[in-house]
């Protein structure tokens, strides 16, 4: 694993996962959100978020967290050895979104922009993420699917898949010195 595509919908512990795979086996991380926002939930302009993108892929190693335009996707999936795909039933999501949205009052989230609170979003995050799930799943499960077969890519389906990917690709890693 050296260039590793982390997607999925929100909610669904991609952030937390980037972090500790980062830690785990050195990997530079770069949250999309960081990139298609600035302060105050003001959207980045789309070429100014391409060559960031661009930017980074360049790179010989990285972890990229988030979503992006279907381009971005499409040029990150093809430079990645490995793609993770956080997929929940919907109704995990929202759960562990939803307790996000609290955890947020009292600590802002480390990859997002400043001054980009999450509570006043949470009505547009639940539209969003009933989009992902419906409209935009589909079309990322068939972008998975076509991928190359050197492909490394793990679909995770439940939290006790996402917490076993954990164990084994995060814990354990540099503890047998």
């Amino acid at each position: 694993m050296t260039n590793v595509a982390i997607i999925g919908n929100a909610g669904g512990g991609k952030s937390t996962l980037s972090r500790c795979l980062s830690q785990a086996i050195g990997l530079p991380l770069h949250s999309i959100d960081l990139i298609q926002w600035k302060p105050g939930w003001v959207a980045t302009p789309a070429e100014e978020v391409r060559q960031k993108h661009e930017a980074i892929l360049s790179q010989d190693r990285w972890i990229i967290d988030g979503w992006g335009g279907w381009d971005n996707i499409a040029a990150r999936f093809a430079a990645a050895d490995t793609i993770i795909l956080i997929d929940f039933p919907l109704h995990i999501h929202y759960w562990w979104a939803m307790k996000r949205q609290i955890q947020c009052i009292f600590r802002p989230r480390p990859d997002l922009p400043a001054d980009c609170p999450m509570l006043p979003m949470t009505g547009r995050l639940i539209k969003l993420m009933w989009t992902i799930h419906h409209h935009m799943r589909p079309r990322l499960l068939e972008m998975i699917e076509s991928l190359p077969s050197e492909k490394q890519v793990f679909h995770i389906r439940s939290p006790r898949e996402l917490r076993r990917f954990i164990r084994e690709h995060c814990e354990h890693v540099g503890s047998a010195a």
